[in-house]
């Protein structure tokens, strides 16, 4: 079959992306090959669909479970036969899965580089009849790649294993000095190199100054139509921008690990299709999500990587229309990237310490503790040890990063609960129980089947329902378990530990110790990278970008944040901002919005004419937090 037949059959597409069916000709023909194609480039296909013209299974190597799974069922609902290795599966469910890829006419197998390393996938893997190795995400390779993972170096397992079979090594992101790395650890021999440029002539770089971003997000929704992803830092921040939004009457839904994948699913839906216009979404989202049309990304927070940042503008104008990435910086925000990124950074000691404790936590002994898995509370683990958070949460991703532990963040909702008495028995209980009342009734009316079986609920929703506090709903849940009235099985936790490696305490985190510090300098470096480019106000933001990864760019875009300034300062003989001001506060007092809106400058030049007006005594500020002519 001929690749545009597949891409037709499987994809309904009837024409490649650029550089696609290059990649993929020099796949069929067996070659080694690096592909750099941007977010967007459409990576996947360029393995998929050799893999679906040649005989046998392909081995696709990933470090992202999420992405993992979400390819693996797009791959099943187009009736391809794929598995994906995850963590938490049993031996006896590995064993039947790899079976399954040897006798079951699969066609994918997507595993972590870190499963890659059991004795029983390699011996199992010798015996499938393997077609391509793919390689995703191959900068993890190098220790100067973002992401850096060392069990990726073990890839080169495979090349032995099956030594006649090619290999695609893909990514986004990769200078020179990183893409040399990726083909000399995955023994690559002539290899065919395919490098997409990282121009994104459609899309609009801005840095916007301010300190009233709530105010900056609303200005963008009302100037530009189209979908918006806005990206934030944490889970509360993806709820209070979505409360927010919700009340000014945009549409929007919000987008973390703490919700359900219902929730997921639902949420990614209504905006995929336009239900909602705004996705609010800590940084995990957009991974294998191919909604063409995003208009505008809107990064709340300053990003941790120009890399992570390129990746994350690079979701709006897939469709190649006009679109904008905008990062809103406050003044205070420097400090926040610096503190949560480079001054919470844990020293080999507190790494040892938290590694120790983990191990005591869930009662490891020294020796054991290989591949067992278990549902983690992470405050309560630092709270029992008095633990810094953010420290121990960067340890803990260090550990993952460094196949210590593999740790998935993900919301389990595994308190189940069945009640154990007749109706009347029920309620005769409940007449001398009075303070039960409300709780007993909200299970009863969220959950119809919770006489006749086990039923998972989902306790937050409980606890919004009862209008009750969190430790009083555990603590009567609890009371209702000791009187015999129901069956209960507690464990609400939002993460998942597997242990790796056995327990040897210091000798388990001392062979990793000097890669951790190479880590720590690439983090330095990719901050002060971040730092440089949302200072400079001089060169092309796209400019700079292209710079950072190695390409050069004669040509300002024409369409940034600073090549927007640049107009304005050349119309500025036409524009006297200062009388502009000087005009519009003649009738009323205006507050700076008010007047952004009137006097045409950017926000910057804006208050700069107006600390200028206000040193000579021409305008003041009221108490008011407006400006009046004096």
């Amino acid at each position: 079959m001929h690749p545009i037949e597949v891409l037709e059959r499987y994809w309904n597409y009837t024409s490649f992306r650029p550089l696609q069916e290059e990649i993929i000709n020099v796949v069929l023909e067996n070659e080694d090959t690096f592909a750099l194609l941007p977010t967007g480039g459409g990576k996947s296909i360029c393995f998929q669909i050799p893999a679906l013209i040649k005989d046998g299974i392909c081995i696709v190597v990933s470090p992202l479970i999420a992405l993992m799974k979400d390819q693996v069922n797009t791959l099943k609902q187009k009736g391809i036969k794929a598995i994906a290795l995850t963590s938490g599966m049993s031996y006896a469910e590995l064993d039947t899965q790899l079976d399954n890829c040897i006798y079951g006419n699969y066609k994918f197998l997507y595993l972590s580089p870190e499963r890659l390393q059991q004795p029983l996938v390699q011996e199992r893997i010798q015996q499938m009849k393997v077609n391509l190795i793919a390689v995703d995400e191959a900068h993890c390779i190098s220790q100067w790649g973002n992401d850096f993972r060392p069990a990726y170096h073990n890839i080169s397992i495979l090349r032995t294993i099956h030594p006649h079979v090619n290999c695609i090594a893909l990514t986004a992101t990769a200078k020179h000095d990183i893409v040399e790395d990726i083909i000399n650890n995955l023994d690559f021999v002539a290899p065919k190199i395919f490098k997409a440029s990282f121009a994104r002539p459609n899309i609009s770089y801005h840095v916007v100054h301010t300190d009233d971003k709530f105010y900056q997000i609303e200005h963008l929704l009302n100037r530009h139509l189209g979908s918006f992803i806005i990206y934030v830092r944490n889970r509360k921040a993806s709820q209070d921008i979505h409360n927010y939004l919700e009340s000014k009457g945009f549409a929007s839904a919000f987008y973390h690990g703490g919700i359900t994948n219902k929730e997921k699913q639902e949420r990614l839906q209504q905006w995929s299709n336009g239900q909602k216009q705004v996705m609010v979404a800590t940084t995990a989202f957009g991974m294998g999500i191919d909604k063409a049309n995003v208009k505008t990304v809107i990064h709340y927070n300053l990003p941790e990587s120009l890399e992570s940042y390129y990746q994350e503008a690079g979701r709006a104008g897939r469709d190649g229309d006009y679109a904008h990435a905008v990062i809103l910086k406050q003044h205070i925000d420097e400090d926040h990237l610096r503190q949560q990124f480079l001054n919470s950074l844990p020293s080999i000691e507190y790494i040892k310490r938290v590694y120790k404790k983990l191990s005591n936590y869930f009662q490891i002994a020294y020796g054991e503790g290989q591949n067992t898995t278990y549902q983690f509370d992470f405050k309560s683990f630092c709270s029992t040890y008095e633990l810094h958070p953010s420290i121990t949460y960067n340890t803990l991703n260090l550990l993952d990063r460094n196949s210590v532990i593999a740790l998935t963040q993900h919301f389990n909702f595994r308190t189940k609960v069945q009640f154990l008495v007749s109706n009347n028995a029920l309620f005769e209980y409940l007449e001398r129980h009075l303070n039960l009342n409300t709780l007993v009734k909200v299970l009863l009316r969220t959950y119809g089947g919770i006489f006749d079986y086990e039923t998972k609920i989902n306790l937050n929703l409980v606890i919004k329902k009862s209008e009750l506090p969190e430790k009083q709903v555990i603590a009567q849940l609890k009371h209702l378990e000791k009187d015999g009235i129901i069956s209960l099985e507690m464990a609400n936790t939002d993460s998942e530990i597997t242990f790796l490696k056995p327990r040897e305490d210091d000798a388990t985190i001392n062979p990793i110790a000097k890669t951790i510090k190479l880590q720590h300098e690439l983090k330095h470096r990719q901050v002060e990278a971040v730092l440089r480019y949302i200072n400079n106000d001089s060169i092309c933001k796209s400019q700079q970008l292209l710079s950072y990864f190695g390409e050069k760019s004669s040509k300002p875009c024409g369409i940034c944040s600073v090549c927007a300034s640049k107009k304005v300062v050349e119309n500025q003989n036409e524009i006297n901002i200062s009388e502009s001001i000087l005009k519009a506060l003649e009738t009323e007092e205006l507050s700076s919005r008010q007047l952004l809106s009137v006097v045409a400058c950017s926000e910057k030049l804006l208050i700069q004419n107006l600390k200028n007006l206000i040193e000579l005594n021409k305008v003041k500020i009221t108490d008011a937090n407006t400006y009046k002519l004096i």
